[in-house]
Order: C-alpha cells, then sequence, then structure tokens
C-alpha cells in the first residue's frame, strides 16, 4: 500500500538554469547556483530573493552554504574556487583549484574540511583554517569526477561519482580508493548515502536511465530503480522520511519507498530538465533545481507521530524507532512554567517494522495502534510487544476498546477487543476517512455517516466536509472540525437506541434527532481534545483556546506550531507537542471549568459554591466570561484586577465604586473618564472632583462656566497659568473681564501683535505701551517693518475716533470685571448687541458735554431735562457690551443721550 505523503508546492522561482541548491539549516534559505555565473539566495518564507552573488560569466555547477562560518564556498567552470560572506557580502577568498572544470564542492560536517571534484579527474581536499591550503590530492578516476559526498555515518570517508562509470569509496588521509564499484552501463552523475537507520546504503544515479541503490558493505546491488526516460542527473536518501528522490533529464522527480523500493509519486513541474535535488536533516522539504527555476515542496505531514494516555505516558515515533517518556516522572523540585520545555527522560521501546505514520493508544491506554504503509500494528504499551496486525489504511478505534480499519475506499472491518473480526462493510459511497469514539463514523468528501459499531446501523448522516472528529469521554458531546469552522452537537444516545431497538425503519439520512446542534465557531482547529464539557483546540493562528458552552476563550498565545497531547487532571494541566518532540503543558483549572459549564447551564448556586476553590489570580478570567454572558454585577463581585473592575464600574455606573478604584490606582486617564460619566449623570459635584484630579482643565472650565462659578474660574485661571495652558487662562480671564490680565498673558507669551489687537478693541489706553513692546521686538526681525508700526499718541488721525474710545475706556475701567454671571442669564438674553462707539456716534451732544467727553469727564450723569418734569427722565441699561454702563435720556423728543456709570 503506498505511503500516501502529501505533497504541497512552497516556493517556485523562474531564473537561468539550475545547476545545485542547498537549504540553509537555521535560516529560510535556497542557495542556487546558475550556470549563467552567479549565485542566488531565495528566502521560501518571504518568497523573495535575500542576496545575490555575481560570481563569473561561466557557470557555477555547484555551491554551498558552510553555515557555521556565515559562508559560501562555489566552484566554476573558471577553474575557481571562491568564498564569500554571506552576511557582509564581502569575498573571503578566491584561488585556483583545478585545471578543468570543477563540478562539484562538498563541505565536511564537522571539520574545516572541503572537498572539489572537477573534470581534470581529480578529488581535492581544502583546509580553510590552514589558508585553504590543498592537504591532499585524491586520484583513481579515468573520468570526470561529478559529484563527491562525505559519509554522514563515518565522516572520515566519502564517495564520489564519475563518467567513467564507477563508485569510488575513499578515506581521507589514504590516496587510494578503499573500493571501487563498477556501478552502470553509462557513466554515474550523481550518489548520496543513507543517513536513517543502520542500513549501510548508497545510491547513485546515471546516465544509463536507472538509479541504483548498493550495500557499500557487501558491496552489492540492492535495487535497481527504473523509469525514467532520460539520464539520472540527481538521486537523495530523504534524511527524515522513508523515501529515495530522483531527478532525470526527462524532467521529472520520481519518489520511490526506501524500503520495498516502489514507485510513490512522479512529480512534473514543467521546467524542462532536473539538475539537483537537495533535503535536510530535520526539515521535511525538498529543493529542486531545473533548466528554468527552482521549486520548493514540503513532504509529508510535520505533526509528530505520538500519543498520550490518561495516566501521562507518551509515545512517539522518530522514522522507525518508537521512544517513550512519563510526565509524571518530572519531580517536583522543578518548577513547571507554562509553556516550558519540560525535561523528560527518553527511553527506548522497541522498533516497528513499519514507517508509522499515525500512533495512538486505546481508550484504557493499555495498547497503542501504530498505522503506516497500509498497514496497521497493534503493541501492547508496556513491553512493545505485537498483538495484531493486518492491512489498513486508517484505523480507528471505539469508546470501549472495539476498533475499525478501512483496508480500502469501498471496506470497512470491525473488530472486537479481541481482536477477532465481527463485521465486514462496504459503504455505498466512497469512503476516504473513518472516526472512531462512541459511533463509527465513515465520511465521504462531501458528508458524515454515524454507525452503532454492533450491527453498524446508520445513525445519522450530516452534510458537510469533516477533517477531525473528536469525542468527549461522556459520549455526549462530539466536535466536527471542517476546513473553516468547527461544530459541537449532542448525541442523544438514549433516544437513539430506544429507535433502533424499536425496529422502525432508517431511511437514508438517519435518525432525524440523533444530534443536536449546539454550537457552531468560525475557527479552523489544528488538534483538540474534550476535558468534560470544555472543547480545548489550537487553531490556524496557533493559539490554544477552550470553548466552553459556545464562549470561546484564549489560553495561551503559541510561539510555534505545537499539537495536541492531552490533559492530566492531577496536575491541572494540558499538554502539546512540537515537531522536535518538546513536550510542553499549559495550567487550566477542573475548578474553573466545572464553574464555567455550570453558569452556562444556569446553575448560579452550585457554580458559586464552586467560586472559592478557584485560585485568586484566575477569577478575571472568571469575570470576563461573566462579562460575556452579560453578568455585569457578578463579573464585579468576581474580578480582581484594578483596571478591570473599574472599566466594569464605569458600565454599570457605580461611580462610587469607580471613584475607590481610581482613589487607589491614582491614574489621571481613569479619574478623566469618571469625571466625563458624573458629568453625564449630572454629579456635578463628584466631576469637579475627578477632573481636578485628572488635572482635566478644559472639563473645568466647562462645569464652572455652566454653573457660573466665578470663585471657580478664577481658580482655574492662576491653575492654568502655573500649568502654561494658556488658552485655558486666556478664557477664564476673559470670561471674568479682566482685560488686562488677558493683555499681560498675551504679552508673557509672546503673543505681542494679538497683545496689540486686543487692546485696540478692550482697552485703547494700553496701545502706546504695547505698540511701544511690539516695535522692540520686530526691530529684531526687521527694522523697516518695526517702523512702520504707528502709535495713536503719535498718529491720532491714523486711528479712527480714537479720543471717543479713549473716553469710553476710561469711563468703564472702574466698572471692568463685573460681568453678570449664568444666574443672570435670562436678564439679558432679549438684550441686542450694542457697539459703545456706534452708539456715541449716533447721539447728539451739547458742547458742553463734548467738551467733557473730549476730557474723558464722564465720571457724572450728564441730564438734559428741557424743561420738562425729572419724572419723564429715562434711564435705559445696555448690554454686556457696555461693562455696565447706561444711557440716560433727558427728554424722548429731544433724542438727546449721554452715557454715565450704572448705579
Amino acid at each position: 500500500m503506498p505511503l500516501r505523503l502529501e505533497i504541497k508546492r512552497k516556493l517556485a522561482q523562474r531564473s537561468e538554469r539550475v545547476k545545485s541548491v542547498d537549504l540553509h539549516p537555521t535560516e529560510p534559505w535556497i542557495l542556487a547556483s546558475l550556470y549563467s555565473g552567479s549565485v542566488c539566495i531565495w528566502n521560501y518564507q518571504s518568497q523573495t530573493m535575500a542576496k545575490s552573488f555575481e560570481v563569473t560569466e561561466l557557470p557555477v555547477r555547484s555551491a554551498k552554504f558552510i553555515a557555521r562560518k556565515q559562508w559560501v564556498v562555489a566552484g566554476a567552470d573558471d577553474l575557481l574556487i571562491r568564498v564569500y560572506n554571506y552576511n557582509t557580502m564581502d569575498k573571503v577568498k578566491v584561488f585556483e583549484a583545478h585545471t578543468d572544470y570543477i563540478r562539484c564542492v562538498a563541505v565536511h560536517p564537522t571539520l574545516p574540511y572541503v572537498l572539489s571534484s572537477s573534470d581534470d579527474m581529480l578529488i581535492k581536499l581544502w583546509d580553510w583554517e590552514k589558508g585553504w591550503m590543498c592537504t591532499q590530492i585524491f586520484e583513481g578516476h579515468s573520468h570526470y569526477v561529478m559529484q563527491v559526498t562525505f559519509n554522514p555515518k563515518d565522516t572520515n570517508t566519502f564517495a564520489s561519482a564519475s563518467l567513467d562509470r564507477t563508485l569510488k569509496i575513499w578515506n581521507l588521509g589514504s590516496p587510494d580508493p578503499n573500493f571501487t564499484l563498477d556501478a552502470h552501463l553509462k557513466g554515474v552523475n550523481c550518489v548520496d548515502y543513507f543517513t536513517g537507520g543502520d542500513r549501510p546504503f548508497l545510491i547513485t544515479g546515471s546516465d544509463d536511465h536507472t538509479a541504483k541503490v548498493w550495500d557499500y558493505q557487501t558491496k552489492s546491488c540492492v535495487q535497481t530503480l527504473e523509469g525514467h526516460t532520460h539520464n539520472v542527473s540527481a538521486v537523495c536518501f530523504h534524511p527524515e522520511l522513508p523515501i529515495i528522490i530522483t531527478g532525470s533529464e526527462d524532467g521529472t522527480v520520481r519518489i520511490w519507498h526506501a524500503t520495498t523500493y516502489r514507485l510513490e509519486n512522479t512529480l512534473n513541474y514543467g521546467l524542462e530538465r532536473v539538475w539537483a535535488v537537495g533535503c535536510m536533516k530535520g526539515s521535511r522539504r525538498v529543493v529542486i533545481g531545473y533548466d528554468e527555476g527552482t521549486i520548493m515542496i514540503k513532504i509529508g505531514r510535520e505533526e509528530p507521530v505520538a500519543s498520550m494516555d490518561s495516566t501521562g505516558k507518551i509515545i512517539w515515533a522518530k522514522h522507525n524507532e518508537i521512544q517513550t517518556v512519563n510526565i509524571r516522572t518530572v519531580g517536583a523540585e522543578f518548577e513547571v512554567t507554562d509553556g516550558e520545555r519540560l525535561p523528560l527522560a527518553v527511553k527506548e521501546l522497541g522498533s516497528c517494522d513499519l514507517y508509522p505514520q499515525s500512533l495512538r493508544h486505546n481508550p484504557n491506554g493499555r495498547f497503542v495502534v501504530v498505522c503506516g504503509d497500509g498497514e496497521y500494528i497493534i503493541y501492547t504499551a508496556l513491553a512493545w510487544r505485537n498483538r495484531s496486525f493486518g492491512s489498513a489504511l486508517e484505523f480507528a478505534w471505539s469508546a470501549d476498546g472495539e476498533y475499525a480499519v478501512r483496508e480500502s475506499t469501498s471496506r470497512i472491518k470491525i473488530f472486537s477487543k479481541n481482536f477477532q473480526e465481527k463485521k465486514s462493510i462496504r459503504p455505498t459511497f466512497s469512503t476516504e476517512r473513518i472516526f472512531g469514539g462512541t459511533v463509527l463514523a465513515m465520511c465521504s468528501n462531501d458528508f458524515i455517516c454515524f454507525y452503532d459499531w454492533t450491527e453498524c446501523r446508520l445513525i445519522r448522516r450530516i452534510d458537510v466536509n469533516v477533517k477531525n472528529l473528536y469525542w468527549a469521554d461522556s459520549g455526549d458531546l462530539v466536535s466536527i472540525a471542517s476546513d473553516t469552522s468547527f461544530y459541537i452537537l449532542k448525541y442523544n444516545r438514549d433516544m437513539v437506541s430506544s429507535y433502533l431497538e424499536s425496529g422502525k425503519p432508517v431511511d437514508e439520512e438517519g435518525v432525524t434527532d440523533a444530534f443536536e446542534l449546539l454550537h457552531e465557531t468560525n475557527e479552523r482547529v489544528r488538534t483538540g481534545l474534550w476535558v468534560g464539557d470544555c472543547f480545548i483546540y489550537n487553531n490556524s493562528s496557533w493559539r490554544l483556546n477552550y470553548c466552553v458552552g459556545g464562549e470561546v476563550t484564549t489560553m495561551f498565545h503559541l510561539d510555534r506550531p505545537m499539537y495536541l497531547l492531552g490533559y492530566l487532571a492531577s496536575q491541572s494541566r494540558v499538554f502539546l507537542i512540537d515537531k522536535e518532540f518538546n513536550v510542553v503543558g499549559y495550567t487550566l483549572l477542573l475548578s474553573l471549568i466545572e464553574y464555567k459549564t455550570l453558569v452556562m447551564r444556569g446553575d448560579l448556586d452550585r457554580a458559586n459554591e464552586v467560586l472559592p476553590s478557584i485560585p485568586k489570580e484566575h477569577h478575571n478570567s472568571v469575570a470576563r466570561f461573566l462579562e460575556s454572558r452579560g453578568m455585569l454585577e457578578d463579573a464585579l463581585e468576581v474580578a480582581t484586577d484594578p483596571n478591570y473592575r473599574f472599566e466594569l464600574a464605569l458600565q454599570l455606573k457605580k461611580l462610587e465604586v469607580a471613584k475607590e478604584i481610581a482613589v487607589e490606582v491614582q491614574s489621571e486617564s481613569k479619574w478623566k473618564q469618571l469625571g466625563e460619566l458624573a458629568m453625564s449623570n449630572g454629579k456635578l459635584e463628584m466631576a469637579e472632583e475627578c477632573l481636578v484630579h485628572a488635572k482635566d482643565l478644559s472639563g473645568l472650565l466647562l462645569i464652572y462656566s455652566a454653573l457660573g462659578d466665578e470663585e471657580g474660574v478664577a481658580r482655574l485661571a492662576s491653575l492654568a497659568k502655573e500649568q502654561g495652558k494658556n488658552n485655558v487662562a486666556y478664557l477664564c480671564l476673559l470670561m471674568l473681564g479682566e482685560m488686562e490680565g488677558c493683555l499681560q498673558l498675551l504679552v508673557e507669551s509672546n503673543r505681542i501683535p494679538e497683545a496689540a489687537f486686543m487692546a485696540r478693541s478692550y482697552l485703547p489706553g494700553k496701545v502706546p505701551e504695547i505698540v511701544g513692546m511690539w516695535r522692540n521686538d520686530l526691530n529684531k526681525v526687521n527694522q523697516k517693518a518695526a517702523e512702520s508700526l504707528a502709535d495713536p499718541e503719535e498718529y491720532p488721525n491714523l486711528f479712527e475716533d480714537w479720543q471717543l474710545a479713549l473716553a469710553i475706556d476710561a469711563s468703564l475701567s472702574q466698572k471692568r470685571g463685573s460681568y453678570p454671571f449664568s444666574e443672570e442669564y435670562l436678564s439679558y438674553a432679549d438684550k441686542p448687541s450694542i457697539n459703545l462707539v456706534e452708539e456715541f456716534k449716533s447721539m447728539r451732544f451739547d458742547e458742553e458735554d463734548e467738551t467733557a467727553l473730549e476730557n474723558g469727564d464722564l465720571g457724572h450723569e450728564v441730564i438734559e431735562e428741557n424743561g420738562e418734569e425729572e419724572g419723564q427722565d429715562e434711564t435705559i441699561e445696555l448690554d454686556d457690551s457696555t461693562n455696565g454702563a447706561v444711557l440716560v435720556n433727558g427728554n424722548e423728543a429731544d433724542e438727546e443721550w449721554v452715557i454715565a456709570p450704572r448705579q
């Protein structure tokens, strides 16, 4: 049966002909040497070119990373080897290495050595710690040496492939080859060592269109891989997967099973001939170099093959090797921190006869099933003894320990706990997946059908594309995960049992009320598990969440892809594993889950009984859950974080509670929030206190002006000046009628032009003084402009009604600053705005009054009687623009008026 490895294309970059490829061990980089003479570094995460080296105008046939030195070493047809620092882009070394084209360079895994092979039929060893001295030359081939590669299991030896049709194995320090294999009928282009397991194998590719697997201990050919229709130009044993990769000038890449040697897949990306294949230990990425560019693919899932039982024992598979660890062996002296890697002691459990693609404990943890290569094997969990085996594309345990296997898309078999076959089923549809649990689930690409384990009777069909299925231990809840969302359903087992036992016919849709949809959440589930009524999962953004009653809570943001293993109630922790088999744990309290479950069910009395058992540090999580349920009062009682409690108090408009928190925290932003809320609720005294603490001068100005609080405005003016809030200070002084103060503030703020215009409008007597200041200030910048400023004392003819303005200013100066405040607003609301100067100009005065006006002598009332009785005299008060002055009329008919201060 096939390996069924998933293959995804991760990068495709067009370029000149690619002659070699290499993967960086830590950076997301692909190194490609080009026939055009350059070397490129592609970033496969950003899908962009990270760096480029213009090496020569001739082909660069081989380039490799030397990551421990941050170097790239490249060999080209100009006979030179070049070394570059890929961080600084500097050229580290250039030297002539051979007398003909350089075909390959190979870097020693640990020592400062580089091997090079050439069309001059020589192999040379270079030591960079000795200034790139050639420390050894290996002679023996009679044609071009196409490739050399070190043996990863014995780095003192290496293999070479040549067009003289031979493969040679060499030892460092020895000039002669250990042995020579007449490998192919035509030239040998490529060679690679087997890295996994104990098999002493290597593989060669040839112009005879074949690849051959060799045992270099017995010097015999193990297998010939036939199928390519042109020269085999690249071969590779994958270091992580049980596969062999071959590339050919026929444009295809073929993937072969490394044990059975059957052809698993053929890839053709339409980029003409294949010249190079690269892969790396610890990665499932494979890079392919073509005539027309570079392709990177990812083979198989990176999810580790691992399973954890209810006691904390974990079994995982690394290749064919099976290992076990026990979480409960972590001593109490080790303080476990959420997200920290656990120091687990790994024990070898045994090996597996097939390549594991899935591994899973049965419900009671006594047995473990391994599935892969189209087969399954059931082992005992403790001794790792084989108890049963058979053909299976997929395997599924029932909740009671029975199991089902999917042998093909059209045959499912069910076995008892004693490993005896009970039933063979042929579904009426193509079965792509099966899932175990309380009932047996079979899936097509469009729907899922549930069957009872006993008689395989249809329970329910649901139209949904299922990616995974998770049953709660109770058997009453199930989560169905699709590509974009997951659904939580309730299984009505009693109703289903009674329906099936009644003998009523079941149609193609099954029992209508077998499942009840409780919740739907639009998130993609990577891995999941149930703890009681709580569904824990990590999503496509690698956040660890849990869902209770449809409410999703994020527990942690994971910093890398991780996969759920299980939950240990004794430690109140959920455990995850990454692709490097590191195990970490995160705290999730059972009491917290129980409390939320009871709240969701409406059992608040029992929930309150559970609440004291939840540690205080988790109470904020409880409060946020209550808030999401609209239970703000309860959330405020439970919450411990002052900031959160303040937010809740504001939402509930509990101003006194919010004030207590604000006094405790002493945050200006909180005082301001509370002040605004108090103001909107008419609590003006509290609002004033809060805004004072918040130093919110604008808010205070609004309150004081609305209340007509003259003392408050005066205090605010002083406070604003102290804090440099000149705009607020100016408004306060203007409201108080303190024109001199406004003028002084403008001068102190170096706003002298504005001060001059204000004096002209409100304080004419101050104009000469301010103009003098303005001239002095402007003189520093532009003397001519300063001289152009006119002083009304020097040029009264330029200032219309200047004497009249001075007279009004002198008359009103005594009463300035006595503006009525808001409580008298209604008395003035219907008064028109009166311009004093315009009113004065419209009056008729006798000569005496004109003289008095010119002299500024308007400190007394002037009443024109004109022979009428005094009782006919009329006094009319003007609006605020008169600064408290009145107009007095002696006779209506004469219409003669004069201004006098208001008594």
